[in-house]
């Protein structure tokens, strides 16, 4: 009993990990649906999702989803039919209902039930856009108990025959379902055909031996029986054939159904076996792979560090092994960091909804494209930025895009547009959200950071600086205090987070044209490619994406700017450095950019350089959090160990150049080792 109990247990979490997948989708669908001229394959794409999760509800006895998601599909039947037209209201409604359901879910995985009636207003308003085109989803307690409609006045009879393929259990599918879809229909007798099944010694469990001979009594047409058939259609044979027609006031069920004992259990049938393209696996599990994957390396880097010095010709066979253990350690990394690779389509998929629902609040006209939903990255960095995200797009609609009257005024179309985007570059994520909308207005945010004390009064401050002073906390410019905007959380909010999974977030301004907003973000938040530098007698990680370039410039290329900090010529550009011996209070270090090294790399889209001792060299190092041993450090993002085990340092290069942090850092590493 135990075995059966987490055999169905572990569909549970299947089927609602699909309901989930299906209501995105069905979401997505009903977002891009033309209402002038809907498309017929569209609609019966978001019918199937419906049905879908009708159908596995009934399996798990969660009554509350089947009896909302069967009125769901039915005004959805309807609309596939041409009976009701998919109108702005109609889709509304529709989409209110997909997060009825989404909460509904959401029960269901926690095991309890949602309260009563939840959701009955969208229910009443799915009934009234259906025109009464919907049966009651009450199931009997038992198949024998179908009877038919009342008021039937013209039934036709059906011989329907049912031979499942002996492989029907292995696609996940239950006869038993189809059975009571049918039933559902009208009047039924049912007769099961035994004749394939084998002495008891040869019976398999997981093969489907019986099929039905089933006579149905019904007012439906020929398609809503095959509706039932639609997911199993290419593991039966099937045939539908009408009998007669017959108006009878009440049909007799003379045989009774299969008992549901009757049926051979699918428990513990196996997936697709032969077939399979693609499992689910438990992200724990992957996890779990992953700090493997990262001890792994750790142990190759230590190999590494102690046969360094060994002479090659005496320890060739082991210098040999050491290295091809290093490559496949790498392709290992690489492979399992890939199952953890999602596209972001997952987190663009969501605001499409919040652009539409926004839009409307705010009486404005809004679209949304997007590009790139297929750029993959960590399923980690995913779930941390969809917070961002949906942040900076209610930004862009409250703040950027102007009402309807005065983009005609200013000669804009009354519609205004909102990019997302996503593309990789230099190992990092790019998400980019603009809008042609007002832009920044930096005199009234300069006027309101003055008013809130965040400036002197009498300070000037350069454009770009005022187009950031959106990131300050507590900053905001909303007139008043709405449900989308105005509370004094926001874009700092959003900053912190990008800030915190190692990204970054840069605006670009154009006033009365619209703004940009880019974000960077670390493909992976496990692993990464650094350059080892000494700085003094302390050892530090520089991600190799943020390097552009090392060198030891000349005497005369250094140069001090009075109330600056030291720059250099690099061909012609002077350069900002920055003496991270001075930023982390790291003694015993060279001072003197000219007989140290300055490593140039791109910190919040510009260059600076970073004067270090010494480069020790590439590794791919394993990223260690510091947030559970110490407070955050301004400049660093995490911790490593090294080959020769002790803990270094990886400097989140986008905050070094505005911190001004002369905290001693050897605390830290004590308590990070």
């Amino acid at each position: 009993m135990t075995g059966t109990m987490n055999d169905l247990d572990q569909f549970k979490q299947t089927y609602i990990t699909e309901c989930f997948e299906l209501l995105g989708d069905m979401e997505e669908r009903l977002l891009g649906l033309n209402v002038d001229a809907p498309d017929r394959e569209e609609l019966n794409a978001i019918f199937r999702c419906a049905h879908s999760i009708k159908g596995g509800s009934g399996s798990f006895g969660f009554d509350f989803i089947t009896n909302f998601t069967h009125v769901l599909e039915a005004l959805l039947d309807s609309m596939r039919e041409g009976k009701v037209l998919p109108t702005r209201e109609v889709v509304d409604t529709l989409l209110k209902a997909t997060d009825i359901v989404t909460q509904m879910v959401d029960a269901a995985k926690d095991d309890s039930r949602p309260p009563e009636n939840f959701g009955a207003d969208i229910k009443a308003m799915l009934e009234h856009f259906a025109g009464g085109q919907y049966q009651s989803a009450a199931t009997p307690s038992g198949l024998n108990a179908i009877t038919p409609s009342e008021g039937v006045s013209s039934t036709c009879q059906w011989q329907i025959d049912f031979a499942p393929h002996e492989t029907l259990f292995s696609t996940g599918n239950e006869p038993l379902l189809i059975l009571r879809e049918l039933g559902r229909l009208g009047a039924m007798e049912v007769t099961a055909v035994t004749s394939r099944i084998p002495a008891i010694a040869d019976l398999e469990a997981t093969s489907c031996m019986i099929s039905w001979s089933m006579i149905l009594h019904t007012n439906q047409p020929e398609s809503a029986m095959r509706e039932a058939f639609e997911f199993v259609e290419d593991q039966c044979d099937l045939k539908i054939v009408k009998v007669a027609e017959v108006t009878p006031s009440v049909v007799k069920v003379t045989k009774p159904i299969v008992a549901e004992a009757e049926v051979p259990a699918a428990e513990g049938q196996p997936v697709h076996s032969g077939q399979t393209t693609s499992i689910r696996v438990d992200l724990e599990k992957v996890d779990r792979l992953v700090n493997m994957v990262g001890e792994l390396v750790i142990t190759e880097a230590m190999l590494h560090a102690q046969t360094r010095g060994f002479a090659v010709e005496k320890f060739a066979g082991l210098l040999r092994g050491i290295d091809e253990l290093a490559q496949h350690t790498r392709e290992l990394q690489e492979a399992v960091m890939s199952v953890r690779m999602q596209p972001v389509k997952s987190v663009f998929s969501r605001m499409p909804r919040i652009v539409r629902d926004i839009s409307a609040q705010l009486g404005k006209v809004i679209a949304l494209e997007m590009k790139g939903e297929n750029t993959e990255v960590d399923k980690t960095v995913i779930e941390q930025l969809a917070d961002p995200l949906m942040h900076m797009i209610r930004n862009s609609c409250d703040h950027g895009i102007e009402k309807p009257e005065d983009r005609a005024k200013v000669g804009k179309p009354v519609q205004g547009t909102i990019n997302l985007s996503a593309y990789h570059r230099g190992g990092r994520i790019m998400i980019e959200i603009s809008d042609d909308g007002a832009g920044i207005n930096r005199d009234r945010v300069l006027a309101k950071a003055r008013e809130k004390g965040m400036i002197a009064p009498d300070y000037v401050p350069g454009a770009d600086e005022i187009d950031n002073m959106i990131f300050m906390a507590g900053f905001s410019t909303a007139e008043q205090v709405t449900s989308v905007s105005g509370r004094g959380v926001g874009m700092d909010v959003v900053k912190r987070n990008i800030e915190s999974i190692g990204g970054n977030v840069h605006v670009t301004n154009d006033p009365g044209k619209g703004a940009l907003f880019t974000v960077s973000l670390p493909l992976t938040l496990a692993i990464l490619d650094g350059m080892i530098v000494r700085v003094g007698v302390e050892h530090y990680i520089i991600p190799i994406t943020h390097i552009l370039e090392t060198l030891r410039p000349k005497p005369e290329d250094v140069r001090h700017v009075e109330g600056h900090s030291d720059v250099i010529n690099v061909r012609g550009e002077f350069i900002s450095v920055i003496y991270l011996h001075r930023t982390f209070n790291i003694p015993d270090a060279e001072a003197d950019p000219s007989k140290a090294l300055v490593v140039l790399v791109e910190s919040n889209r510009k260059t600076i350089g970073l004067v270090v001792d010494e480069l020790i060299g590439q590794q791919q190092v394993v990223i260690k959090s510091l947030e559970a041993n110490a407070d955050p450090v301004k400049g660093v993002s995490g911790a490593t160990i090294l080959g020769d085990g002790r803990v270094s340092l990886i400097l989140e290069v986008n905050d070094l150049d505005q911190s001004g942090n002369s905290v001693r850092l050897h605390s830290v590493l004590e308590q990070a080792a």
